[in-house]
C-alpha cells in the first residue's frame, strides 16, 4: 500500500507540541474586528489545545 499523504489544509493549521498534543490558533480574530472589544481581541491571542473529540480526526489527516 502507498503512504497516506498528510492533509495540507491540515497541515497549516495544526502544530504538534512536544509532549504531543495538538495546538491550532482560536478562531474569531482574523477579521472583522473593529467592533470587538480590546478584551475580546486579547484573549483570542496565541494557541490553544485542540479539544479531546477532535484530535483522533485531526491526528488521522496530519499522518500521526
Amino acid at each position: 500500500m502507498p503512504k497516506m499523504k498528510t492533509h495540507s489544509g491540515a497541515k497549516k493549521r495544526f502544530k504538534v507540541t512536544g509532549t504531543g498534543k495538538l495546538v491550532s490558533q482560536q478562531a474569531g480574530k482574523a477579521h472583522l474586528n473593529e467592533h470587538k472589544s480590546r478584551k475580546r481581541k486579547r484573549r483570542l491571542t496565541g494557541d490553544r489545545a485542540l479539544s479531546a473529540v477532535d484530535t483522533p480526526k485531526s491526528r488521522k489527516l496530519l499522518g500521526i
